[in-house]
């Protein structure tokens, strides 16, 4: 029973290090994607993708003609279909760090929980 509580403590312990890790890093992801969008602010970037893709659909619909034609699409739908891409990246990016600072959060909670049981467990196998 010892052993099996030492084991768990371990966990708890390799647990609380891997949620610091995650939040930390996760932390540096968004910041990086920040920098990578800078004139745009994080709390813009999801209204900005909207209106570029409305902007890209309502173009698309004026063109769908010259695009069947087999005809080349014209510069702006060109710019919007990069523009759109680039900050759907972005976007998933964002929501990449977010997922991984609450998985962060959640692997210190849980580490925390088993070095708790693992202390509890060595103090009843030694009392």
């Amino acid at each position: 029973m010892k052993i099996l509580s030492v084991i768990v403590v371990f966990l708890g312990l390799a647990s609380l290090v891997l949620g610091i890790l995650f939040t930390i890093n996760s932390g540096s992801a968004e910041d990086e994607v920040a920098e990578s969008i800078a004139p745009l602010p994080l709390d813009q970037l999801d209204a900005r993708y909207e209106s570029v893709k409305s902007s890209q659909l309502t173009l698309a619909v004026q063109e769908s003609e010259a695009l069947q034609n087999g005809q080349a699409p014209s510069e702006m739908y060109s710019w919007l279909t990069l523009q759109r891409t680039s900050l759907g990246l972005a976007r998933s990016n964002v929501g990449l760090s977010q997922l991984t600072r609450t998985l962060g959060i959640l692997n210190i909670a849980i580490g925390a929980g088993l070095v708790l049981t693992g202390f509890v467990g060595l103090r009843r196998t030694l009392s």
